[in-house]
């Protein structure tokens, strides 16, 4: 097994609290996790990550009050303008993954945008769930298959994921201290290695990312299987 997972997906839990805890606006915190994102892209593809997916705003979040939302909102379009051309340089591909039906058409269209600009890019594939939910992915792909009149199988519903353009995740981590995944990527998960870091995600920095890597390194990935199973086929890898 390879000591780097290919696949990388992350919960960013945490920017609130880092914000309260200085006394500051929520949406402050939000504005800091921008930052930490920023670098976890840089340092994803420096080790050799070849996808990332991050929970950034879950279909749930709407609940929050209105001034955050706002600020979120306000907070992804200046985003798009300033980290866009970075990520082209860097040869990232960003795509959006959720529900867009709920977004203004000026926020859509940055989404967009944002896509074809980075299409041709092949270093690092960058996901950002925005407006996001596990059970709705799963949802939309059986409501996607039955428009079409196909039977809804494992595989059918796999290929129908909002995710179906890259593998499932490796590795899934989730800051801030708490141990559940809070609806994120159900259907991919199910054979992730979960690790859960109790730093708050502005302070989720390359050490605390080679941390969680090596930690899945430790991992022995059954799938089912036995160890004995196992060995045969890793001393034939080696």
């Amino acid at each position: 097994m390879s000591t780097v997972p290919y696949h990388i997906a992350i919960v960013m839990d945490g920017n609130g609290r880092w914000a309260t805890r200085r006394y500051l606006p929520r949406v402050a915190g939000h504005k800091k996790g921008v930052d930490a994102l920023r670098a976890c892209v840089r340092h994803c593809a420096e080790r050799g990550v070849k996808v990332l997916t991050v929970f950034a705003f879950s279909s749930e979040n709407w609940n929050r009050p209105p001034d955050e939302v706002s600020g979120l909102m306000e907070l992804l379009a200046v985003a798009l303008s300033r980290e866009v051309p970075q990520l082209q340089a860097e040869g990232v591909s960003i795509r959006f993954v959720g529900d867009r039906s709920a977004l203004s058409d000026k926020v859509r269209h940055g989404l967009a945008q944002a896509e074809a600009q980075t299409a041709g890019n092949t270093r690092l594939q960058f996901n950002v769930c925005f407006n996001y939910g596990g059970r709705w992915d799963i949802a939309q792909a059986a409501a996607r298959l039955a428009a079409r009149g196909e039977p809804i199988t494992e595989a059918s519903l796999d290929q129908a994921m909002a995710l179906a353009h890259v593998p499932d995740p490796d590795l899934l981590i989730r800051t801030g201290g708490e141990k559940r995944i809070s609806n994120f990527l159900l259907w991919q998960a199910a054979y992730s290695e979960l690790y859960f870091s109790d730093k708050l995600w502005p302070e989720f920095d390359a050490a605390a990312l080679d941390a969680a890597i090596a930690d899945y390194a430790q991992r022995e990935r059954r799938f089912g299987r036995t160890s004995d199973q196992l060995q045969p086929a890793a001393r034939k890898a080696a």
